[in-house]
């Protein structure tokens, strides 16, 4: 294989993040990777923070809202298509979509997402209750 990569965006999900929502997995480079996040209609991520890697969202389609708190700063804001936003290191963040339509964003994480890693993500105290099954 060369050293340039490319996928069309997967119909189904390669897996579930640790917050509940689907992920697509997309290429990556040595200094960040890129997935589609994905979350139905009325349903609502677990809270958590990532311990080392920061990420930049683009929200694609549908309607819903983050809540992102870094101990000193805090705010909800309304995710529309077109946002772009930042969930820096040790941000602590949960998303929501509308009841509507599916929320759908692309994501890059820098450094890239690690793999192997079972501790990246920690979960939080939600901002909004939410009732998600554990095997997620």
């Amino acid at each position: 294989m060369g050293r340039f990569t490319a996928r069309p965006l997967p119909a189904e999900p390669d897996t579930v993040a640790p917050d509940g929502s689907e992920v697509r997995v997309l290429p990556s480079l040595g200094g960040g990777s890129a997935a589609h996040f994905r979350l139905a209609p009325g349903e609502i991520s677990r809270a958590g923070r990532h311990r080392t890697v920061e990420e930049i969202w683009y929200i694609l389609s549908g309607r819903g809202e983050m809540w992102r708190s870094d101990g000193g700063e805090e705010e909800v804001v309304a995710l529309e298509p077109d946002l772009c936003l930042t969930i820096p290191v040790g941000t602590s963040f949960q998303f929501r979509a509308a009841r509507e339509t599916p929320l759908s964003a692309f994501g890059v994480t820098m450094p890239p997402w690690p793999a192997a890693s079972d501790d990246e993500w920690v979960e939080v105290a939600p901002y909004w209750p939410v009732d998600l099954p554990d095997a997620r």
